[in-house]
């Protein structure tokens, strides 16, 4: 990061273990949410400067120590990683803050618990093993895990050291070489890693991060002739277009999209706690997150307590400064969004929904400046409304009564997204039968958002492809070998094969 008197600092890319100027020597700003003032100048990345992170990646992979380095030495420096994060969390968690205006409280949860995905992968570095087959031919059969060489990342803005994380920690585990793109709206807690990617004693061009644009940085990214595997996270728009361009190579993908996660609440529900539950799923991260329980399904003989007791809960919850620890909702993360989720508020206005609460701006001095929305819940929504069937991803919740448990399968499946789901009950055995029935990538009982390190996580449908998190996060960023050593004397008959 640099800077002169009366400047925004500047914060530059690292590119093959340099700190460097982007070649075109433009910079954008990056915009705090809670001031709506720029803070920082961010490098503005285009092809030259993706080409050159990925030439450094490949002659990493290829020449440098990393790709002869035995696994366990890799794992020593994922681990030292690790705690290099653990050591500055607050740091990191301030920077985090700034630039998406997430809570601060909620960004050092967050940040002290993503050591653990490199913990995790460290020790799963020198545990990849290959498999002896019982063949039935006169040969040794045998097959053997290996990297693919270089990965790009490319990560959204609502969470965005967790997301690169989930990327970094089993590319480099499997023994690839990395080049990570963050959003543009949030580059700043990227680059202060690589200040740590540093100090950790990691080879040159292992580890490199380029900022900028989707279509002037991400694009050359995927599209470089040496990338071997695309790992994103954001839009299912977004990822489609991704996909598609990383097919006209017949390179690897895992895409984490969107979603439009159903919360059902049963009758038999303990109600003050998925009252609690719901809250977390789609206010907790102002509803910037991919699994925001935005749709909620309530029995209807519970719904008009249930929506009661949601709404007074949620209308005391404290709106203000993200830095401040006894804030509970902050600003959404940037302009762009901000205009989007009022304008999805009025589209569920003018579909007939009826507001029962928020709906607007905060009418408090402080949130004056931001891009602050109130909680908002709509109630009388049914599934054919734009509201309850495209990403909203914000602090805006869709009711929708249901009277059977069949019913409230059919309507939590009637959507393209599959990444999460929530069920409240006191019933075990229709929890499970739930759990079978919902079409989702993630289930939870009784709780909501939980995540770990060793549990896959990913989408049914247009919610993605792939898993991250646990040993399936691993096998996505390997490939197999398989090697035949023959027995036999002779070639019996060469013009006979198998």
């Amino acid at each position: 990061m640099t800077s002169h008197a009366g400047e925004l600092p500047r914060l530059d890319m690292y590119i093959g273990g340099e700190w460097v100027k982007p070649a075109s020597g433009e910079y954008f700003e990056t915009v705090d949410p809670f001031t709506a003032r720029p803070w920082a100048m961010v490098a503005r990345g285009g092809a030259a400067d993706a080409d050159r992170a990925i030439q450094a990646a490949h002659k990493a992979f290829k020449e440098g120590p990393w790709g002869k380095m035995h696994p366990s030495e890799r794992g020593k420096l994922i681990y030292r990683l690790g705690q290099l994060i653990e050591e500055h969390a607050d740091a990191l968690a301030e920077i985090e803050v700034r630039d998406n205006g997430r809570l601060l409280a909620e960004m050092q949860h967050q940040i002290r618990y993503i050591p653990k995905w490199f913990y995790y992968y460290a020790g799963l570095a020198d545990k990849i093993e290959g498999v002896v087959h019982p063949c039935d031919k006169p040969a040794l059969s045998f097959s053997r895990p290996e990297p693919l060489g270089v990965c790009v990342g490319i990560v959204p803005w609502n969470a965005p050291l967790l997301l690169l994380s989930l990327k970094a920690a089993p590319a480099l585990a499997a023994g690839n070489t990395i080049v990570m793109k963050p959003a543009e709206y949030t580059s700043a807690t990227a680059l202060k890693l690589m200040e740590l990617v540093e100090a950790a004693g990691f080879p040159p061009g292992v580890i490199n991060v380029v900022t900028g644009f989707g279509k002037e940085a991400g694009e050359p990214l995927v599209t470089h002739p040496l990338t071997r595997h695309l790992g994103f996270t954001g839009s299912t728009a977004t990822g489609a277009y991704l996909y598609s361009l990383a097919a006209k190579d017949v390179k690897r993908a895992s895409l984490e999209l969107g979603g439009k996660s159903p919360n059902i609440v049963f009758s038999d529900a303990d109600i003050d706690n998925a009252v609690r539950g719901v809250v977390g799923g789609i206010f907790g991260a102002v509803g910037q997150t991919c699994i925001a329980g935005s749709r909620l399904l309530v029995q209807r003989g519970i719904h008009d307590q249930f929506v009661e007791k949601l709404a007074a809960f949620s209308k005391s919850a404290r709106i203000g400064n993200p830095r401040d620890i006894t804030t509970q909702i902050g600003p959404i993360a940037n302009r762009m969004q901000y205009d989007k989720v009022l304008g999805y508020i009025d589209i569920a206005r003018q579909e007939g929904a009826e507001l029962v609460l928020g709906g607007k701006r905060p009418d408090i001095a402080e949130c004056a400046e931001g891009f602050f929305i109130e909680p908002t819940i709509f109630t009388g929504v049914n599934n054919e409304m734009r509201i309850a069937r495209e990403e909203v991803f914000g602090p805006v919740l869709s009711t929708i009564i249901f009277d059977e448990m069949e019913e409230a399968v059919e309507i939590a499946n009637d959507s393209e997204f599959g990444l999460a789901a929530g069920v409240w009950t006191a019933n075990m055995r229709q929890a499970l039968r739930m759990s079978e029935m919902l079409e989702a990538g993630s289930v939870w009982v009784n709780t909501y958002r939980d995540i770990s390190y060793t549990t896959p996580f990913g989408g049914y449908k247009k919610s993605g492809i792939g898993r991250e998190n646990g040993v399936e996060g691993i096998r996505e960023y390997l490939q197999t070998k398989a090697v035949w050593l023959s027995t036999a004397e002779e070639i019996d008959n060469p013009f006979v094969i198998g």
